[in-house]
C-alpha cells in the first residue's frame, strides 16, 4: 500500500484549515487518513509558530517506513529540519505558451496599427490647420449635406407640404434683397402676377 503524507482541507469556504495526515495515496483527499501528524493555518501570519505544528517523531518514522511527502509537506518537513528538500530550478515558470504569445503579438500589432493611424490623424489635422484658409466658390453639390429640420421636413412630405412652407424660402430671399437694397419684384415670382 503506497503511503502519502500530504494535506487534507478543512475549515470554512475561502476559510482554509489544514490537517498534514498520513494516508494511502489512493485515497480522497479528505477522506480517512491513517494518523494526522500536523497542522497548517495559512491564513495565520507566516512568522506565526501557530501556522504549521508538526510531529516531528512521526514525521521521520511514517518518512523511514516508505511514506512519500507531497511538495507543500516536503517544505514544512524542510523548514522543521526533518528532511532536507532538493531546491527545485524551473527557468522556464513564468514562460507563456505558444498560444498566449501569439495573442500577446497580434495585440501588439494591432495596438502599433492603431498608434500609426492615431499619428497620421494628428499629422492631417496639423497640416489641415497649417495650410491657409482659401475663399472658394462652394457648389451645392460640393456643400455638405446640412439638412435642418423644418427642410427635411418640407423634403418628406413631398407635394402635400403647406403652401406656407412652398413661400419660406421666397420670402427669405426677398428679405435678404430688401436689405442689400435690390428690387424685390425681380426675385419673388408670386408678386409679378
Amino acid at each position: 500500500m503506497p503511503v502519502s503524507i500530504r494535506l487534507s482541507r478543512g475549515g470554512a469556504k475561502k476559510r482554509p484549515y489544514y490537517r498534514i495526515v498520513v494516508a494511502d495515496s489512493r485515497a480522497s483527499r479528505d477522506g480517512k487518513y491513517l494518523e494526522q501528524i500536523g497542522t497548517y493555518n495559512p491564513l495565520l501570519p507566516k512568522d506565526s509558530a501557530e501556522r504549521v505544528k508538526l510531529n516531528e517523531d512521526r514525521a521521520r518514522y511514517w518518512l523511514g517506513v516508505g511514506a512519500q511527502a507531497t511538495d507543500r509537506v516536503a517544505r514544512f518537513l524542510d523548514a522543521a529540519g526533518v528532511k532536507e528538500r532538493a531546491t527545485r530550478n524551473n527557468p522556464k515558470k513564468g514562460e507563456q505558451g505558444e498560444k498566449a504569445k501569439e495573442r500577446a503579438e497580434e495585440r501588439a500589432s494591432k495596438a502599433a496599427e492603431a498608434e500609426e493611424a492615431r499619428l497620421a490623424a494628428e499629422e492631417e489635422a496639423k497640416s489641415a490647420a497649417a495650410a491657409p484658409a482659401e475663399e472658394t466658390p462652394v457648389d451645392a453639390q460640393d456643400a455638405p449635406a446640412e439638412v435642418d429640420a423644418d427642410t427635411a421636413e418640407v423634403e418628406a412630405a413631398g407635394e402635400d407640404a403647406p403652401a406656407a412652407d412652398a413661400d419660406a424660402p421666397a420670402t427669405v430671399i426677398e428679405a435678404d434683397a430688401i436689405a442689400t437694397g435690390a428690387g424685390a419684384e425681380t426675385l419673388d415670382p408670386a408678386s409679378e402676377s
